[in-house]
């Protein structure tokens, strides 16, 4: 799919040319977007897939661009946007009467931030929910409390990020200083000269490859459950279920209440119907799935 993609190369000449190449990939119109999107779904044409892809590389560079904090080449954050981008364009049902770029966000962000996690330091990471939360939102939470320095927090500002995030105090530390640089593993880990390097001293605490795979099948599985169990909602309440539910960054009821121009508490039913749709349709998936296997 997309074979045709611009190649992105390392360095900030290498992404201005790259911003230069897909802004000539025009825009689709929503009637032809559906239409390309329908002779794909149903003929596998790949000449369809391709103009879908090309058409929002503009938005995988533009999330991909949020991902600059974490010291990793721009070039395989925006390749693996991409690859989120493909999955979507795969999955995408343009009878469910939304936007490519609506269901297609999440693909992005999802491969991202997974490539991230993975790649960003050799220092095991926690993968909890909690933990995956405070990683990808403390840099932003810290400009808004204008806590910029390095160094340690202070404990007023450890507190206040510990309950925006729902996480407790000493994560916030911990996470802080993780994010604060991987020191050199070249580095000596004493000024004398034979107490040797710190690289010395790590153990790998990595799941073997077997665990890693098995994580990732679930992790494919579980997408693929939510994914088709939100087939079940309509264009409003997806909206409002992803931008409460799925984001990053959620948005307030007021704000959703102005985009529908309905009140907040309408909002609210809303956002709880879905969910409860969601959760009832994923249940149903899995038994489903399971049946089988009981049978």
């Amino acid at each position: 799919m997309a074979q045709n993609i611009p190649m992105l190369t390392a360095g900030e000449g290498g992404l201005s040319r790259y911003l230069d190449e897909i802004r000539k990939f025009p825009m689709l119109q929503p009637q032809e977007e559906y239409m390309l999107a329908k002779r794909y779904k149903e003929h596998e044409d790949p000449e369809a897939a391709e103009r879908l892809v090309n058409s929002h590389l503009r938005l995988v560079a533009k999330i991909a661009m949020g991902y600059r904090g974490y010291g990793l080449p721009i070039s395989e954050v925006v390749s693996e946007g991409n690859v989120g981008l493909m999955q979507a364009v795969k999955r995408f049902e343009p009878d469910k009467g939304f936007r490519l770029a609506t269901y297609a966000m999440w693909w992005i962000k999802a491969a991202i931030q997974e490539y991230i996690l993975r790649s960003w330091s050799l220092v095991k990471m926690g993968t909890t929910a909690n933990q995956k939360r405070l990683f990808f939102n403390l840099r932003r939470l810290k400009g808004k409390i204008q806590a910029l320095d390095e160094g340690d927090l202070r404990p007023d500002q450890v507190a206040e990020i510990a309950t925006r995030l729902g996480v407790s105090e000493d994560e916030v530390v911990s996470m802080n200083r993780r994010l604060g640089g991987d020191a050199s593993l070249n580095a000596p880990v004493r000024a004398e000269a034979d107490a040797g390097e710190w690289q010395d001293w790590l153990v790998d605490e990595g799941d073997s490859q077997e665990t890693m795979l098995a994580n990732q099948e679930e992790l494919d599985h579980r997408r693929k459950l939510l994914s088709d169990a939100m087939d079940v909602l309509n264009e409003r309440e997806r909206r409002i279920f992803e931008a409460r539910r799925l984001s990053e960054d959620p948005m307030t009821l007021e704000d959703l209440s102005g985009e529908f121009g309905v009140s907040r508490e309408r909002v609210r039913q809303i956002e709880v119907r879905a969910f409860e749709k969601v959760q009832k349709a994923v249940r149903n998936s899995a038994r489903a799935l399971e049946a089988p296997a009981h049978a």
